[in-house]
């Protein structure tokens, strides 16, 4: 005997022996007749049964037809193939043997080893039953009957599951149901079980009272798949959601959290889609003890009703308008943290009216924070009410080139700090040319004045962002010019290189800056994305002026499997007039430092990213940051790195340096089967932030699982320890089971 054919015999005895296992659920031999093409019309006063068979007997007496071979078989949609078809036509029964299918107008197939039905070709018993759903999912068993629109299945089993493996032999479904009684719906297109237990791999395990699952597109009001959860704070979590159907546009989810060591909670969420667009209102509330949100918040703690809201909805109004909003509120600072619901440490809400055509944009949006930051003052949190904002884009008629127009204005309060109100009115002109030597050159002419009033400008904790009190105007005013020299050329036989090397000016007269509040443009450090930016600060209430050169290299590389983009930079102001830049952002003296950007990519495996910038005197490394994606969708690894060494004045806490560790990964450890992590590690020691807790290597939190999925089954096991205390909030571990089901539930 050759290898080939011992190859070809051992596979073929694993399918029979996996059929052996399953064979309940398995495919069957034959497939149903397709729809008729053209189905011969019907006289009004009768009903044709259309069929075609090998060979065909009929016998006078009994007034019986039977048909052989092929036999196949059409009435008013519904369709029935077989190897043998005995039809009486006296009493109107059809019985058919041999590999039956039978196929109803909804797509849903049926399939036995001898079927016995009426001559409409939909009610009747068949013993050994199996209906392949057009949804997917597939119920067998030992006999079943219909009636109607209702199958009534006995000792049946249900699956969504793929019933063969990837090389065609049949396997045991990752999940089933088995039941004693099955009752299939197809108007209503759910299933419903008595006596019913969940099997996983093959093995039982939870018996489901009074289960009933959807099976169509649509879905169904039911209970969902549980979660089950266990944290230090709140002891063991057992959540288990149940679904309302409210109509095909709008449900509800109402979600009950019982906990061994703190009392219930109950969550629920709304969602709705209307002609124009969607919304969702979720929230979850509970009593229970709470303390001060501090690092170390002692045993004091009072009990309270605690919970939070979430809601969000836009609407598209028309081709051009829409509105958009969200609300994000909570009791207090903890409540997310503690339960689980989220790690934000700033919770915004907000409300937005816009306008896009093809050349303008207007918006009105207002928003408000609330802050769950220790020590983060609730009163200085901005509340803004609104801004309008108005562009308009054309071309210049006279000197050709584009031209923006910008309409703005701003009013931002608060209940315990300084108020400010802004507008102003821009123009800016971009002429865009090319030379002869192939050299690109942008001419840009920009414009703008302000006018700003503020007051209780004293309560602003940053003295350098507070401005002056009252009435404020400003007029700012820039000429640039931007040339780029792409130069391009080939590296071996079939890579190529680009080098491109960039020179800007940038003129700009004296501008009253620190007259002015200081509301978006606090944020402010020379990187390589703003190095060649008109104005290097982020917003609006600050611009740099003084005249400037800027010059840099961008450099990319492109081999077969490998591309490296990189770029470098500097800039040397022209005017000794005194800058308003913080010490250590990178821009405070005549030279800045030098930043850069370098990415390199081999293939789909490796991408490395590493940001920098290198202090002009020293050469120290004052940012140091490095992104790196090393592996497969199925097996890699995330790493990220970040050093920020500015030496700012604490006093300024938009600009403090930290230094932390971030890393991730998945690892396949089989087909279906992987195992997953991630940490966060703060490395910020006292040197870097006099401010901060840390003590140079202070986990922050870390997780580890393993994850089963496959076509329709995921099955998870995560475990999650916290470091850090926060109020309520404590450090410990959180042990989460998952379990997710294709047609049965999340």
């Amino acid at each position: 005997m050759n290898a080939k054919r011992l190859i070809w015999l051992t596979s073929v005895a694993c399918c029979w022996s996996a059929a052996a296992s399953a064979q309940d659920l398995q495919n069957r031999p034959v497939a149903p007749p397709p729809p008729q093409a053209n189905p011969a019309p019907a006289p009004a006063d009768q009903q044709v049964v259309d069929f075609t068979a090998d060979q065909l007997e009929y016998f006078n007496e009994t007034d019986t037809v039977v048909a052989s071979g092929d036999v196949r078989m059409f009435r008013e949609g519904n369709r029935l193939r077989a190897a043998k078809v005995t039809w009486n036509r006296k009493t109107g029964e059809v019985r058919a043997e041999g590999n039956v299918a039978v196929a109803n107008p909804q797509g849903d197939v049926a399939y036995g080893d001898s079927v016995q039905l009426t001559d409409t070709l939909r009610d009747g018993v068949v013993q050994n039953l199996l209906i392949v759903l057009q949804s997917g999912g597939r119920l067998a068993a030992d006999k079943g009957a219909r009636s109607g629109d209702v199958y009534t299945l006995d000792n049946a089993a249900y699956t969504a599951c793929s019933v063969v493996d990837s090389s065609g032999c049949p396997k045991e479904p990752s999940w089933k149901i088995t039941a004693v009684k099955v009752v299939y719906d197809t108007k209503r297109q759910r299933v419903f079980y008595k006596g019913a237990r969940l099997h996983l791999f093959g093995l039982p395990t939870l018996p489901l009272p009074l289960l009933s699952n959807p099976t169509g597109n649509q879905g169904g009001s039911g209970v969902l798949v549980p979660d089950i959860k266990f944290s230090r704070v709140n002891g063991l979590e057992f959540v288990l959601p149940y679904y309302f159907q409210i109509a095909p546009n709008r449900d509800l989810t109402l979600t009950p959290h019982i906990y061994s060591d703190v009392l219930p909670a109950i969550e629920a969420q709304y969602r709705a889609l209307t002609s124009t667009g969607a919304y969702q209102i979720s929230g979850m509330i509970t009593d229970s003890r709470k303390q001060p949100a501090t690092i170390n918040p002692g045993t004091t703690s009072d009990r309270s009703l605690r919970g939070y809201l979430d809601a969000s909805g836009r609407f598209q109004l028309d081709p051009n308008w829409d509105i958009s909003g969200s609300i994000r509120l909570t009791t207090d600072r903890t409540f997310l943290r503690r339960y689980d619901i989220s790690r934000d440490d700033r919770l915004r809400s907000t409300i937005r009216v816009q306008r896009i055509g093809d050349d303008s944009y207007f918006s009105v949006t207002g928003w408000a924070t609330q802050t769950l930051r220790i020590n983060d003052s609730q009163g200085q949190q901005p509340i803004a009410v609104p801004e309008v904002d108005y562009r308009r884009r054309f071309n210049d008629p006279l000197l050709g080139g584009r031209v923006e127009v910008q309409l703005n204005t701003l009013a931002i309060g608060r209940t315990d700090g300084q108020d400010t109100q802004r507008a102003f009115a821009s123009f800016r002109w971009d002429l865009r040319r090319l030379t002869p030597w192939g050299q690109e050159v942008t001419f840009t002419a920009f414009g703008r004045g302000d006018v700003y009033h503020s007051d209780e400008n004293a309560l602003s904790p940053t003295v350098l962002y507070r401005g002056n009190p009252g009435w404020q105007s400003r007029a700012i005013g820039a000429l640039a010019v931007d040339i780029r020299w792409p130069l391009i050329g080939s590296v071996g036989d079939s890579g190529t290189q680009r080098i491109t090397p960039r020179l800007q000016f940038v003129a700009t007269p004296p501008i009253r800056n620190l007259a002015i509040p200081n509301e978006d443009a606090r944020a402010i450090e020379l990187e390589d994305s703003n190095l060649f930016a008109l104005n290097r600060f982020p917003g609006y209430d600050r611009f740099e002026d003084g005249a400037r050169v800027t010059y840099g290299v961008d450099y990319g590389l492109a081999l077969p499997g490998i591309t490296v983009d990189a770029n470098i930079g500097q800039s040397y102001r022209l005017s000794r007039r005194p800058e308003i830049f913080p010490n250590g952002v990178g821009l405070s003296g005549r030279l800045s430092d030098i930043v850069g950007r370098t990415t390199v990519r081999f293939r789909d495996f490796v991408s490395v990213t590493h940001r920098y910038r290198i202090d002009k005197d020293s050469f120290a490394l004052r940012r140091n940051e490095i992104d790196a994606t090393i592996g497969s969708r199925q097996t890699y690894v995330l790493l990220g790195y970040l050093k920020l060494n500015r030496d700012i004045d604490t006093s300024i806490e938009d600009l403090r340096d930290r230094e932390e560790l971030r890393a991730g990964g998945r690892v396949q450890i089989g087909r279906y089967w992987s195992a997953f992590g991630s940490a966060i590690i703060d490395l910020t020691d006292k040197k870097e932030d006099p401010l901060s807790t840390a003590d140079g290597f202070q986990p922050i939190r870390h997780r580890i699982g393993i994850a089963y999925t496959d076509d329709c089954l995921d099955l998870g096991l995560t475990w999650r320890r916290d470091y850090q205390n926060t109020g309520d909030a404590r450090k410990g571990n959180t042990f989460l089971l998952r379990l997710s089901f294709k047609n049965l539930g999340r």
